[in-house]
């Protein structure tokens, strides 16, 4: 294998080195915007696409797996269940239930902290210590005996995973301009429905491996997955990079015009620390406009990673055929996912989108709701993957592109994120009457329906909002040479512009 070639595989990172707090990263900026504004002028269109594919062979494989460990570790519990976990560990009534949803109590809560955290220290290294938490909590599962051990050790496996989804994501939208960020997002994303299939066929795989060393198939399933997520937190110290300002693999004419690209698509806004940021993500009645939307939707990707194997179980198939059969939805959503996000960011639109999405997942659950025959609520299965699961990484670009500032963009996310999650205590609670699962799929209708409303209403606020500023503008002749004046107000500045 060349250097050129192995640079394009799959781990193709450099060792990034040296310390980069926040007033360190403002200097560097300072010193290559006049640089950076040169070059902007003289890069082509085709120069453009190639320093952005190469950020994304450099960021994108193996953040993508670090998604894609996580939400195998998180809904692991699933394929678990069919496994045998229930019978041994004596999960009747609601146990199930409680403890696919202890997860999200303390996941949904540290993921505001932890994405300032992020800002405050280097992502290679906040990162991958997260990593080694959840990793290690998620190896000593496989220790469990009963329900009141599997509660407890769910509830440590939220806390630890809580910073991975919202801080790749707040890291994703330090490297790219708002235009470039839903597919960079959605092949993110789409990790989720690989771990979604690739959990099935594995566990389907490990099943296999009952009473062996006096371990339970499902016991091996948390050991094995555990230890890969030790193993490749333990590489992430070597191949995350941290900023533009301190990439190896940039050259110096494209870090400069990187720099300078998302500055200028930041319309300057302040990239520092300071706690009044904090303040305005949560004053913000947007935010929770986007929380409610992203929950709506949320509810369904967890009731699907959660209870999939269990739906088609009790369609008649047996616990080994329910594991194979999960996959396919799960890989129809992730081919879906990515498309959608390309689409998004071609035609610069995300709310209808996610309402066209939704739509096609509530064709999936009518069928499944209504179906009598096998084909048919499988059918509906993978249409309820296919829509719903694209919907998240365009409304999180959505979310992330319409706050201002570094700061406020990361806090916004985290709580689209983490308040959002909070979704995933129903999803646990809904499918609670097999064979048909009616209360379950018409819960899961309804929150699809909520967030459509939501999104109609959000472009339409966004929409006027853009208009009254656009007035401003006009009427007190400003432009974009007057941007250092509204370098804190985020994305109430007269010369930001909200993504429809």
């Amino acid at each position: 294998m060349t250097s050129h070639s192995f640079n394009q595989s799959f781990l193709s990172f450099t060792l990034t080195q040296g310390s980069t707090d926040s007033l360190c990263k403002g200097s560097i900026e300072k010193n290559f915007h006049i640089e950076g504004q040169q070059i902007a002028e003289e890069l082509n269109p085709g120069e453009r696409a190639r320093i952005l594919r190469k950020l994304d062979w450099h960021l994108l494989p193996f953040v993508s797996l670090l998604y894609m460990l996580s939400f195998l570790d998180r809904a692991n519990v699933g394929n678990a269940k069919v496994a045998g976990m229930s019978k041994d560990l004596h999960l009747i009534g609601f146990r199930y239930n409680i403890a696919a949803a202890v997860f999200f109590i303390l996941y949904s809560f540290a993921e505001v902290p932890s994405n300032i955290a992020l800002k405050l220290f280097r992502p290679s290294r906040w990162i991958p210590a997260i990593m080694i938490a959840w990793g290690l909590v998620m190896t000593l599962m496989c220790l469990v005996d009963s329900f009141r051990s599997l509660v407890v050790a769910r509830l440590f496996l939220g806390l630890t995973e809580a910073g991975l989804f919202p801080g790749v994501t707040y890291y994703i939208s330090l490297w790219y301009p708002r235009s470039e960020q839903s597919k960079r997002i959605a092949i993110f994303f789409s990790a989720a429905t690989v771990a979604g299939a690739f959990g099935g066929l594995l566990a389907y795989g490990i099943e296999h491996l009952e009473g062996v060393r006096g371990l339970h198939g499902w016991q091996w399933i948390f050991l094995l997955e555990g230890i890969a997520t030790l193993l490749i937190a333990c590489l992430s110290f070597f191949f995350m990079h941290d900023y533009p300002e301190t990439a190896k693999f940039l050259t110096e004419t494209e870090r400069a015009y990187v720099i300078d690209m998302l500055k200028q698509d930041a319309n300057n806004l302040a990239t520092h620390y300071h706690f009044r940021f904090v303040l305005q993500a949560m004053k913000d009645y947007k935010t929770y406009i986007q929380v409610l939307i992203y929950m709506g939707l949320l509810v369904p990707v967890y009731a699907i990673a959660l209870f999939t194997p269990t739906i088609i179980n009790e369609l008649g198939y047996s616990a080994t055929h329910a594991q194979l059969l999960s996959a396919p939805p799960f890989i129809a959503g992730c081919i879906t996912t990515i498309l959608v996000g390309v689409y998004s960011d071609k035609y610069q639109i995300r709310g209808p989108f996610i309402i066209g999405g939704a739509f096609v997942s509530i064709v999936g659950y009518i069928l499944l709701y209504c179906g009598r025959r096998v084909g048919v609520s499988y059918a509906g299965t993978c249409l309820a993957a296919i829509g719903v699961y694209p919907t998240i990484a365009v409304d999180l670009a959505w979310a992330g592109s319409n706050a201002g500032g570094d700061l406020k963009r990361g806090v916004v996310i985290a709580m689209v994120i983490g308040l959002g999650n909070l979704g995933g205590i129903c999803s646990s609670f809904i499918y609670i009457d097999p064979p048909n699962f009616h209360i379950g799929h018409g819960t899961i209708m309804g929150f699809l329906f909520l967030s459509i409303l939501l999104s109609l209403f959000a472009m339409w606020d966004y929409d006027r909002l853009n208009k009254k500023k656009e007035v401003q503008c006009q009427a007190e002749g400003l432009t974009n040479s007057r941007r250092n004046e509204f370098q804190d107000m985020g994305d109430a500045s007269p010369l930001f512009r909200y993504a429809i």
